[in-house]
Parts: C-alpha cells; sequence; structure tokens
C-alpha cells in the first residue's frame, strides 16, 4: 500500500526540494561530493522543517492574540424587543 502525503508534507518536500538546489548550486563544482550532497539534503530538510514548525506557532500566535483582541472589542449584541 503506498503511503499518501499530506498537503503540508508536499509543501515541506518541494520547499526542501529547492533549499537543497539553491544550497547545491552555491558549492563550488570542486567541493560537490556525494558526502557533500548527503549533508545538505538533510541540512535542506531539517532547515524546512524548522522555518515552517517557526511559521505556523507565531502564525497561530498572531492569530489568537487579534482573536482575543477581537472579543474584547467586539461589543455583544443587545435584543431589542
Amino acid at each position: 500500500m503506498d503511503k499518501q502525503m499530506t498537503v503540508l508534507e508536499g509543501i515541506i518536500e518541494d520547499i526542501a526540494v529547492e533549499l537543497y538546489q539553491k544550497l547545491w548550486n552555491a558549492i563550488p563544482v570542486e567541493e560537490q561530493t556525494e558526502d557533500s550532497s548527503r549533508a545538505i539534503g538533510l541540512n535542506a530538510r531539517e532547515t524546512t522543517i524548522f522555518v515552517i514548525q517557526n511559521f505556523m506557532n507565531k502564525f497561530n500566535a498572531a492569530a489568537e492574540e487579534l482573536k482575543s483582541q477581537e472579543e474584547v472589542l467586539t461589543p455583544e449584541p443587545h435584543i431589542v424587543k
């Protein structure tokens, strides 16, 4: 059975591949070895996960802050009979 990738996993994989390519292209050709490729691949994946997790944490915290501010500023509706 094939393991299906979640949307987030797909995004992480795409970004990790793009980051790997960017890092790989920055290395002089004479330093491009199998070992450096493996190291860059691992680093690109770990860095991508770190950045996305931190972004999501900060985004969610900011959203919660805005939500709590909105709750304080929004008056309760009054029912007029």
